[in-house]
This record gives C-alpha cells, structure tokens and sequence, in this order.
C-alpha cells in the first residue's frame, strides 16, 4: 500500500510538471524580443520559428527534469528488483562465446557426481505475493511439475496442476479467474481451487465425479506462496512459521532478487555449514564486484568484510530447523568500523526457506526471506525478498539486499561450475558441514526422486 502510494503521488506530480511545462513553453517569448527591438526577422514571424529556440530549450529542460525525477523515485520509494537469468550470473565466456554458450558447455560437460535425492521433502515458494493480484493466473515450474497459481475473487491463492485432465490444455495459458475456480481456456471446464474438483462443464448436463485437478497443499504466509511437497503425499508434517511483523504491516516489502543455480539443491543451504568459506570467498570488500578472478585485486583490498559464524541443528519439536549465527564487521584501511557492525540469525526452516533476521541500534530491523526452489533436478530458484521498517528510509534495505546480492552471487559463480562431492576429504574444523548433511538427510525419504542417467537422457 505504501508503494502504491507513493507511485501514485509520483504520477500525479508528473502530470502536473507536464502541465505546468507545457504552459509554460506556450506562453514564453523568446528573450531577444525585447532586448532587441527589431525582434525576429519578418519571414521568422510568417513561419511560427519565433522563440523557437527557446520553446526547444524549455522542452529539453522538462525532459531532463522528468528523467531525473523519474531516477529520483526510483532511489527513495521504488522497490529494488534484480532478477537474473539462467546465464547471466556465474560463467565466464571467453574465446568470443555468448554466456548461453559458456554456460551450455559447462552443464554439458560438468561431472555430476553422485547425487543425493533431488526433491526433498518440505515447503517451496512458488511466487512472491504482491506478484499475484486477485484474479491473476500465472504459471510456475516447480519441482518438475507446471503449475496453475491463481488467486480466487476471494482473495485466497490456489496451486493446481497446469495440465486439464479432460484435453491436457494448459490452465495458465489463457485460463481465467471465476470466483474461486480456474476456467479451462480450451473447453471451458472450471476446477475449484480448493479441492481441484470440477465443477462445471459448459455443454455437459452432468459433472463426472472423478473429474478433477490436482490440488497442491499451499500457505501464503510472510509474503509468500508456499507449495508443500511429499514424494509419498504425506500431509504436511510441520509449518513454516509466522513472522508477525510482516504480518502486521511493521515490516513492509522493500525489494527482491532472483536467481537461478545449476546445482543440486542442497549444495545451497550446505553454505551455511561451510564456515571456512567466508573467511576465504567473503573477506573481499563488495566494490571488488562478483567475478572471483578479480575479487582480489589489490585495487580494492583496504576494506574487507569480517565474519564470525556458528552453525546448529535446533533440537524437538523443531528438529527440521536449524540456525547460522552470523556477526558481520567491516573494515576499511585496517580501521574498524562499528557503526556497520551487523549481527544477522539466519532460520533455516525445511530445505527450501530460510529467515535472515537483521537487528541494529541504528540501521533498524528486517527480514530477507530466502528461498530456493527446485525447478529442475538440477535447477534451482532462488529468491531474496527483503522486508523492513516502514520508519526506515527504503535505501537502507535496499543497500542491504545489494550487498546480499554481491555476496550471493560469489557463491553463484561456484555452484554453477562445482560438482557435487558425495564423499568429501575434511579437516576437523569441517565438522559443521558433516553435521548439515546428517541433518538435511531428514528431508528424503526411500521413494525420493533420484536422478539417473539412461543413453544421455534424464531419467526421474
């Protein structure tokens, strides 16, 4: 609502400067009519070219002042969103190759390893909520599967199975919104969003019992639509929690990032658990940029990035959570800065979302909520999505979630290029990350998807 505030007031001074300018310029006469007597030749006045210059300049005026205003906006009250494509973060193309390129060689060539289970069990994001308006239909891939994600004219969002089962038409795809049902585009069949069931067929006098979609069991919470996926259709066994602030409108939407990884995906919360990484991958100060063979040039090397880190399993009821706490200190020119001293809780809830709690005594207090959803085996989408105070200036978290970004997109250079090391050497002080597999294995179950590979196909 703030946001939509905001563009509405930027709107409204827009036209008015469009208004006011174009008066403005119908009105103005030029200077040299009255500093010089004589004015514009004759032949200028016959034609209309008088005070043209200064009309132009007018015009050139107001459109700058526009652009800049529209800048302006951007920076103060805008959300920042950067959303990635599958190439454009992490592979280095060289020898005149296109990223595409670079990337296609790497995921064909790139050696697997052996793979744990590729979709665990638990709760996925499908879509951000704000991204869903009521009445809206869109499609998802998730976890291999193409999904109808709809909100009803109640105001409730439904995830049902793309594909009709009466012709095999797309719901997403020109379907459209009655009440709480998804009309087919095809046929006019309507599913409710509910329970999947059909229950209407225009030309049909009767409704076949056994009509139906699959309806996915779904939560929109914190911001979120959540799918929950069981490889043996188990109920949900456990919630992903309620952070109230959220909730109650305290901590308002200020931003996300999306991203999309080739790698298996629990190498993504496995990070947490590889302390070592940070001293290492991290320490660079984020104006060295994301490309990890320049990150430790010595151009940049007078600020660097502090991490002291711990990780944990939390014990019952909560035994499918666990917890990295993070303190984060800068320094620049060997000089320590408390001021941005950070202390950050990252919750991981589940294999797919994770809560990064931000506390600071003059920053303020917010949340990124990071998920990472299967698309594919070996295809993951991550999404940052920040909430913070609404009495905190938007460029605070926005400057928070940009430097998330840098961070997160170092990791995003190795996942893409990494193989999976289903029996890694380790020193002592690797024991955390023996600890987090132990841990994440709760999520897989004996029917599991595995990936196999038969004649160079993929196999599920």
């Amino acid at each position: 609502m703030e946001n939509s505030r905001a563009s509405l007031m930027f709107k409204a001074a827009a036209v008015a400067a469009i208004g006011l300018t174009a008066i403005f310029v119908m009105l103005v006469q030029d200077p040299s009519d009255t500093l010089f007597g004589g004015g514009y030749p004759e032949l200028w006045r016959r034609t209309g070219l008088a005070g043209a210059p200064t009309r132009a300049a007018a015009c050139i005026f107001a459109g700058v002042f526009l652009l800049a205003m529209g800048w302006l906006y951007r920076l103060l009250f805008a959300p920042l969103e950067l959303l990635r494509g599958v190439d454009e973060v992490g592979y280095i193309a060289e020898d005149g190759r296109s990223r595409a390129q670079a990337a296609n060689e790497v995921r064909r060539r790139r050696k697997t390893g052996e793979l744990p289970p590729v979709y665990p069990n638990g709760w996925y994001r499908v879509l951000d909520s704000h991204m869903l308006e009521r009445g809206d239909v869109k499609s998802v891939t998730v976890l291999g599967q193409q999904v109808a994600v709809f909100r009803g004219q109640d105001g409730k969002a439904y995830v049902v199975d793309a594909y009709c089962p009466h012709l095999g038409a797309n719901l997403a795809v020109g379907g459209r919104v009655v009440g709480g049902c998804i009309e087919c585009p095809f046929h006019g069949w309507q599913f409710r969003g509910v329970d999947g069931k059909c229950v209407k067929i225009p030309y049909a006098d009767k409704v076949p019992e056994f009509a139906k979609v699959r309806c996915w069991p779904s939560r929109e919470i914190n911001g979120l639509v959540l799918v929950w996926f069981h490889c043996d259709g188990l109920e949900p066994s456990w919630r992903v929690p309620e952070q109230s602030e959220i909730t109650r409108g305290e901590w308002v939407y200020r931003g996300r990032t999306e991203h999309f990884i080739n790698a298996h995906i629990e190498e993504i919360p496995e990070n947490a658990a590889d302390i070592a990484h940070l001293a290492h991958l991290h320490t660079p100060g984020i104006v060295s940029g994301v490309d990890l063979r320049y990150t430790n040039s010595k151009t940049w090397e007078f600020i660097r990035h502090d991490w002291k880190v711990e990780w944990k399993a939390e014990p019952e009821p909560n035994e499918h959570c666990s917890q990295m706490l993070v303190k984060h200190a800068l320094t620049v020119f060997g000089r320590h800065w408390p001021l941005l001293d950070l202390d950050v809780k990252a919750r991981q809830v589940g294999p797919g979302v994770v809560f990064l709690l931000f506390e600071h005594s003059f920053l303020g207090r917010g949340v990124i909520m990071h998920c990472v959803t299967p698309v594919e085996p070996l295809l993951q989408c991550v999404s940052h999505t920040i909430f913070y105070q609404n009495s905190i200036p938007p460029l605070v978290p926005k400057f928070i979630l940009r430097a998330e970004c840098i961070q997160f997109e170092r990791d995003v250079m190795i996942w893409n290029n990494k193989t999976y090391m289903s029996k890694p050497i380790l020193v002592k002080e690797d024991s955390a990350i023996q600890k987090h597999r132990r841990w994440f294995s709760q999520f897989y179950s004996e029917n599991s998807p595995q990936l196999r590979y038969q004649h160079d196909t993929l196999d599920f």
